[in-house]
């Protein structure tokens, strides 16, 4: 029998404002028993309001760590994918929101991070270091990232080009990615709505891929990339040029 061995907290050393935007951020009882009463409630609605369907949850890895890549065109989008797992692996799982959006201001930070368990990815400088970290956390740590490489919601529904951050924090990782097809999200809630309209969402969730055996240089990137977003095109029975 091995000896307990005391281990601080990672972000032990950061103020508290640090430690919201950290990805080295820990949870504790109360964040815990918040992000419960919260996604429940946020399955429920979905469930609900929007008569949320999930198809291809079989696919999913029986434990973390896994990434789910999807496309973006509302503000449902990361509440949709996270509706879709069980509520056991909440403190686990890890929306990647845009900083400028969610930690800017302390209200939004405390938000995010407490009840989405969100951490930032800043879109005018997300430099290697900042994947360097998240790529870190998702080897050593069991987590569950919900990523939408286009990199901001579209304003029409259509899709954008995946870009290549997505290849840098997977490429030579045995950590698998699922490519997930949100169907209907936009029109129930399209940048810009007040509030979401009761309108259904379906979430489609193709089997995973894994790039353990890619180079983790540019083109090994820019390929991932590319086979992703043509999976998630795929998945929404779209042709490669929409």
């Amino acid at each position: 029998m091995n000896d307990w061995q005391y281990q601080p907290a990672q972000d032990i050393d950061l103020t508290p404002s640090e430690r919201l935007r950290s990805y080295r951020r820990e949870g504790g009882l109360i964040s815990d028993s918040c992000r419960l009463l919260w996604w429940s409630g946020v399955k429920s609605s979905l469930k609900v309001w929007h008569r949320l369907s999930v198809t291809g949850r079989e696919h999913l890895p029986e434990s973390p760590s896994y990434v789910l890549v999807s496309n973006h065109s509302s503000h449902l989008d990361a509440l949709t994918l996270a509706a879709s797992l069980p509520l056991s692996v909440r403190n686990q799982l890890f929306p990647l929101a845009a900083g400028d959006a969610f930690f800017e201001r302390p209200a939004t930070s405390l938000f995010a991070a407490v009840m989405l368990n969100a951490l930032p990815v800043w879109r005018t400088a997300v430099g290697r270091h900042a994947i360097k970290a998240l790529r870190d956390r998702l080897i050593e740590t069991p987590s569950i990232y919900l990523l939408f490489p286009e990199g901001t919601r579209s304003r029409d529904g259509t899709m954008s080009q995946f870009k290549p951050g997505i290849g840098m924090m997977l490429a030579g990782t045995n950590v698998p990615v699922l490519p997930c097809y949100l169907h209907g999200a936009h029109a129930a809630c399209p940048p810009g709505a007040r509030f979401p309209r009761p309108l259904p969402i379906r979430l489609t969730i193709g089997q995973p891929r894994l790039y353990s055996d890619v180079e983790n240089r540019k083109n090994g990137w820019e390929n991932i990339a590319q086979e992703l977003e043509s999976d998630v095109k795929a998945l929404g029975g779209l042709t490669s040029d929409q």
